[in-house]
């Protein structure tokens, strides 16, 4: 018992020394939120960027690419012209891929949307 507190003991402390990792990406029309694992959030214009760019004050800086699908499927397709034609345009966010890239150059994927939880917790 004594050796896997000492294991968490360490394991928490080399944890402590590592940069937060990105959580989760959430994009409007013209801004890509991440939210680090340690509560930090950071905010680009992707739009303007064209889609790629760096954040640099955020953390230890990050890259980010968002591929947007540009083919959605019908429904998708639907609700956002029903919004458009309501005088609604781009209040849908955009079905993208996020890709952030950290220092070390590990990519981290994120959807976005992300996908519904459908499970009966």
């Amino acid at each position: 018992m004594r050796r896997v507190m000492i294991a968490g003991l360490l394991a928490g402390c080399a944890a402590a020394g590592q940069p937060p990792v990105p959580q989760a990406a959430r994009l409007s029309a013209d801004v890509l939120t991440l939210t680090l694992a340690d509560g930090t959030t950071c905010r680009a214009r992707w739009a303007e960027a064209g889609g790629t760019g760096r954040m640099d004050d955020c953390g230890p800086g990050f890259g980010y690419a968002v591929r947007v699908v540009e083919n959605p499927n019908i429904l998708r397709r639907i609700f956002t012209g029903l919004t458009a034609a309501l005088g609604a345009e781009g209040a849908v966010a955009p079905m993208a891929e996020v890709v952030i890239t950290d220092a070390r150059g590990r990519a981290h994927v994120f959807v976005s949307p992300p996908p519904a939880d459908l499970s009966d917790d």
